[in-house]
């Protein structure tokens, strides 16, 4: 199985590589989103939050810092319904020339957290 995770090329202040969507939510919370921009993050992340399963409403503890520090996800490639809709992130991304980089692996990390569509790794 191949995965694949949208993610800064950049590492944040906390050592890792922030992901699409918190990409684009950090330029939603910087005020940098056009109103046009900001209508699509909203209903496409209200689509997410409807569609897809948040890891840490299964494990609260998925994305402890102190308990999976790096803790990423990926998605698997076979969730193309998801990874198809992060297209519309890109562009904003794109349009704001913030970088985020396309990675793909058949092993991202050691597994603590799985799902139909993704997995969450953290690195050893």
């Amino acid at each position: 199985m191949t995965f694949v995770r949208f993610q800064s090329p950049i590492r944040n202040e906390r050592g890792t590589f922030t992901g699409v969507f918190g990409l684009v939510n950090n330029l939603a919370r910087a005020g940098r989103l056009t109103v046009e921009q900001e209508a699509f993050r909203r209903a496409s992340n209200d689509w997410y939050d409807a569609n897809f399963i948040n890891p840490a409403h299964t494990d609260p503890s998925v994305y402890d810092a102190e308990v999976n520090p790096g803790a990423a996800a990926w998605f698997k490639t076979t969730a193309q319904v998801f990874i198809e809709r992060v297209d519309g992130y890109l562009a904003i991304l794109k349009t704001l020339d913030v970088p985020c980089e396309t990675v793909r692996s058949a092993s991202p990390g050691r597994v603590i957290y799985e799902d139909e569509y993704q997995v969450v790794v953290v690195r050893d």
